[in-house]
């Protein structure tokens, strides 16, 4: 499978796509959010090998694709959504990037495309994400894209020495308005 933006190609995992995603998950800037200090080679071949898993489900419930970008093929992050496990209208959408790469609509324009292919593809009737509250630009990417806030959970997860809260969002079918520069075409 394969979504192509503007200047954005999603695609399925590749084996050896573990050394970019490892270039990227060592990055201090990366590891702030997340409960991990520092990412091992073993770390980013579980990580791939788990999406490269995913592919093979049938019934198919989770996609998560690579981000590379259209102009040099250099794989930037990756996206994805998870249908729920008990029903199939709703899923959960998540994204990361790497930080030589944010703050330029990278992730907005990857999520708005996993967006498009669930509500379109997969019939989803209600999408839903999570970040660190302190996570500021994952907010702002779920509050561009349409995501209303539901919730926020005080001291939720516990990780380096701290507790963090989390916001939840969630968007359903008829909120969404489909960025208007978001050009998606879905291929096998």
């Amino acid at each position: 499978m394969q979504i192509t933006t503007e200047r954005l190609r999603l695609r399925e995992f590749a084996q050896d796509d573990w050394r970019a995603v490892l270039d990227y998950q060592r990055d201090p800037r990366y590891l702030r959010y997340y409960p991990w200090t520092d990412r091992t080679e073993d770390d980013a071949h579980d990580f791939v090998r788990m999406f490269l898993d995913w592919q093979d489900e049938r019934p198919r419930r989770r996609f998560q694709l690579e981000i590379t970008r259209r102009s040099d093929g250099r794989l930037i992050g990756n996206c994805g959504i998870r249908r729920a496990p008990d029903n199939d209208d709703e899923a959960e959408i998540g994204y990361e990037l790497n930080p030589d790469h944010w703050g330029q609509g990278y992730a907005s324009e990857a999520a708005a495309a996993v967006i498009q292919f669930g509500l379109n593809d997969l019939g989803l009737q209600c999408i839903t994400s999570w970040c660190i509250a302190d996570n500021v630009a994952s907010a702002r990417v779920l509050d561009r894209l349409g995501f209303r806030l539901e919730s926020r959970l005080c001291r939720h997860q516990h990780f380096k020495g701290r507790w963090w809260d989390t916001l939840t969002y969630v968007l359903s079918a008829g909120e969404w308005q489909r960025p208007p520069a978001i050009v998606y075409i879905e291929s096998d």
